[in-house]
């Protein structure tokens, strides 16, 4: 029997932005006001699509999507990013990793297919605008979302199984 030269990487070290101390607790602050602007605008958004009856068309459904999209794309990387600038150690495990880069994979993917989602229906109300509410039903449009995220599903599992 042949023995094999491996090693088994079970953990990363996260080197940051920056070796300065000085640096740590102001970009720890830019970086959360920067998240706390984006969840609010994000989660005020969805709110606000969600309680007023006149935006329940197609434009906004899809737009409360790419919201919450952004939102769970920016609650993947952030918070450990956060974590990172304050904690002594700088180690993410694999697993850790792996996950964080799935869920990550999972909302860029979605966000891709919602954009050509929303291309599409922007398509329709400029070129066939007397067809519009024949074409773009609410039954088209959930199919859409659906295929969105399965798409974005689909593709994660890919780029995760290669990696």
């Amino acid at each position: 029997m042949e023995k094999k030269n491996a090693t088994l990487l079970t953990e990363f070290i996260l080197t940051g932005l920056t070796y300065q101390p000085e640096w740590k607790i102001p970009l720890f602050l830019v970086f959360l006001v920067i998240y706390l602007i984006t969840m609010v605008g994000n989660l005020g958004l969805i709110a606000l699509i969600c309680y007023d009856p006149h935006l329940h068309i197609p434009m906004y459904l899809f737009l409360g999507n790419l919201a919450f999209v952004d939102t769970w794309m920016s609650s993947t990387v952030t918070p450990k990013i956060l974590v990172n600038f304050l904690a002594k150690s700088k180690i993410i495990s694999l697993s850790e990793c792996m996950i964080q880069f799935f869920s990550f994979a999972i909302a860029v993917s979605t966000e891709c297919f919602l954009l050509a989602a929303m291309a599409y229906d922007r398509y329709v109300a400029i070129c066939r605008p007397l067809l519009y509410p024949v074409i773009m039903t609410n039954r088209l449009c959930t199919r859409l979302l659906v295929l969105s995220f399965v798409g974005g599903l689909s593709n994660a599992f890919l780029h995760e199984g290669l990696v």
